[in-house]
């Protein structure tokens, strides 16, 4: 099994649960992942850098995981930021109830909430995006993805997000900061940038 099922509504290969430990912003977390879901069984490397990397949104109240997989960071989100609501989406169906279920053992569904990105409220807006984008989706995909969501940041609110070095982070900052979301460089780590988009 390949990474390359986990951008796919209802991945072919047979669903396995597998358990996750991990440890975000000095709390453990126990965690159930699952094949056909990205980073089964793991941290992957690029979310660790920017977990890492980036403080807990302590001050927002609105946050968005974009393509959260089984959940890792807006549930990391909402257990270090008491007053944060988070929304959580993902094309992948396994990844949404995975990240559902994981919410439930934390104790945190009154304030996360994972679906698709069609069941989410279209006027809903966002102080903060965290995300680990798909990538692998396609360069035109990637950008009317990350488009789409950018425009529900609300004015003084912010994008985070890690992107690998030789997957074009480079080219995707500059990029970005032409569409009118100033994009700086947060971080630098294990060949992956964390980057900053703002509105302009």
């Amino acid at each position: 099994m390949t990474d390359e099922h986990y951008f796919t509504a209802d991945p072919s290969v047979p669903f396995q649960r597998i358990p996750v430990e991990a440890s975000v912003w000095g709390r453990s977390f126990s965690l159930v992942s699952g094949s056909g879901v990205f980073a089964q069984g793991r941290l992957d490397i690029g979310t660790g850098v920017l977990l890492r990397e980036q403080p807990a949104p302590e001050s927002a109240r609105t946050v968005l995981d974009l393509g959260c997989g089984y959940g890792v960071i807006g549930l990391a989100c909402a257990v270090a930021a008491p007053e944060a609501v988070v929304t959580a989406v993902d094309v992948n169906q396994r990844a949404v109830l995975l990240a559902n279920e994981n919410a439930e053992a934390l104790g945190v569904t009154d304030r996360y909430a994972a679906s698709t990105p069609d069941e989410v409220d279209p006027a809903a807006t966002y102080d903060e995006i965290w995300s680990n984008p798909p990538i692998r989706i396609g360069k035109q995909s990637l950008h009317d993805l990350l488009l789409h969501w950018f425009a529900r940041l609300r004015p003084k609110g912010r994008a985070v997000m890690v992107v690998g070095k030789n997957l074009g982070g480079d080219s995707l900052q500059a990029w970005l900061t032409d569409q009118g979301y100033p994009t700086t460089r947060l971080a630098s780590a294990k060949g992956f940038r964390v980057l900053e988009s703002r509105p302009g």
